[in-house]
C-alpha cells in the first residue's frame, strides 16, 4: 500500500468521515484555501482549477497504485471520486458568478 493510500485509511478511520466525505471535504479546502492564500476571488476560475487538479493528480495516483500494487482499476469509482472533490467547488464557483451571494463584482473593480 502507498503512503497515500495508508494515509487516506487512517484518516477514515481516525477522524471518523467516509470515502465520499473525505473527497468532499479535500475538494472544499483546496478550493477555499487557494483562495484566501493567494486572494483570488471566489468567482475566478482560478481556485476551481487549484481543487481540480488536486482530484486529478489524487485519481491519477490512485489508478497508479493499482497498477503497481495489481488491484482493480474501476474508472466509474475514478469518476465518482472526481465528481465528489468538484461538487461544492463547481456550485461555489456558480453561486459567486451567477449570485450576488459573495459581493457585487462591480465593487470589486
Amino acid at each position: 500500500m502507498s503512503p497515500l493510500q495508508a494515509s487516506k485509511f487512517w484518516l477514515i478511520q481516525h477522524i471518523g468521515l467516509a470515502k465520499d466525505a473525505l473527497h468532499v471535504h479535500v475538494g472544499l479546502l483546496l478550493f477555499v484555501v487557494s483562495a484566501l492564500i493567494f486572494r483570488w476571488p471566489v468567482r475566478s476560475w482560478k481556485p476551481w482549477a487549484v481543487a481540480l487538479a488536486g482530484a486529478l493528480i489524487g485519481e491519477a495516483w490512485d489508478l497508479r497504485d493499482s497498477m503497481v500494487y495489481h488491484t482493480r482499476i474501476a474508472f466509474w469509482a475514478n469518476f465518482h471520486d472526481i465528481w465528489n472533490t468538484m461538487i461544492w467547488p463547481s456550485a461555489l464557483l456558480l453561486l459567486a458568478r451567477t449570485t450576488q451571494l459573495f459581493g457585487n463584482p462591480a465593487q470589486e473593480r
